[in-house]
């Protein structure tokens, strides 16, 4: 008998030690998000997005948008400045209205050759560290529109390889930290006759899960042919990624109802992901455009019709 006591009690002990290391480790694992938390969906048209003014402070001009055109966006986006850390209260807000988050990291104050050497680990280790803790989906870009030459990390101020290793920096870094909830959404401007060539900007597709295009209807004459249509037909040429109008409107105006038309036609036919509508009164620059539709009833009414026709995914 003794021989079976010690089996036993060196099983018991044994099964003891399982449930303990379970204990130990079941509630850490619960929180971490998986590869799965970042995988939205793909379909085409099942994006409506919104940039507006006061974010991440407040909802307040969200709500706004979403009753003048009666919907529901499900991405809401903010720009997040160097070095500033996740808005995580914002990112808990967006959730709980059905939303994804979207927002895009810029580097106005800091180096892109030093953020690709390491300069900013720890910065970026905190970023990601409340983005994974957060633990939905995010969609994150960074220094957006860098084919461009208005940006300080854009086109004539940083080399484009020296925008590439950044991001790839960034990416790495965020993976290494666990913060698998991260779609990566690299970002461009429409391509101009200023602009630089974009495959030069391209990390690869091991580092990109989105393509993201910002185009703008500034003329009378604007289609979304004209606005957006070589930029697809160039990035379709080195990749498949799918395609987001990641910041786009048409300026108040006596044709702002048949642009925003266009606008969703357009996404449909050339069958991009959704798109974010830059819903703020930008009266610097040279168009010094107020791109809100509020106020607008032509405008609210083509978009409210033309948004019925999505079928929207959800968190």
């Amino acid at each position: 008998m003794r021989p079976r006591l010690v089996t036993l009690a060196a099983v018991a002990l044994a099964v003891a030690a399982v449930a303990f290391v379970i204990i130990r480790i079941a509630p850490s694992t619960r929180s971490q998000p998986t590869v799965a938390d970042a995988s939205l969906p793909t379909t085409p048209a099942s994006f409506l997005g919104v940039y507006a003014s006061g974010t991440p402070q407040a909802y307040q001009a969200i709500d706004h948008f979403s009753r003048a055109t009666a919907t529901k966006p499900n991405l809401v986006g903010y720009y997040s400045g160097w070095p500033e850390e996740f808005a995580t209260s914002f990112a808990e807000t967006v959730y709980r209205h059905g939303a994804v988050l979207i927002l895009q990291m810029d580097p106005t104050h800091a180096s892109v050759a030093e953020i690709a050497a390491g300069g900013y680990d720890d910065y970026l280790r905190s970023f990601a560290s409340r983005v994974r803790a957060f633990g939905h989906a995010v969609v994150i870009g960074f220094g957006h529109e860098m084919n461009a030459t208005w940006y300080s990390w854009g086109y004539g101020h940083v080399k484009a390889s020296t925008f590439v290793a950044a991001w790839r920096h960034i990416v790495s870094l965020f993976r290494s930290q666990g913060a698998d909830n991260v779609t990566w959404l690299w970002t461009i401007n429409q391509d101009l006759k200023s602009t630089g060539p974009l495959v030069s900007w391209w990390p690869g597709a091991r580092y990109v899960t989105w393509v993201g295009i910002d185009g703008y209807y500034y003329r009378p004459s604007d289609t979304f042919a004209s606005v957006f249509g070589r930029t697809i037909a160039q990035v379709r040429a080195f990749t498949r990624k799918p395609v987001l109008l990641s910041e786009t409107a048409a300026g108040a105006g006596a044709d702002q109802a048949a642009k925003v038309r266009d606008l969703f036609m357009g996404m449909h036919e050339y069958q991009v992901l959704g798109l974010v509508w830059f819903d703020i009164a930008q009266h610097q620059g040279i168009y010094h455009q107020d791109w809100r539709v509020e106020g607008h009833p032509a405008a609210e009414t083509a978009f409210r019709l033309a948004a019925s026709r999505l079928t929207l995914t959800r968190p």
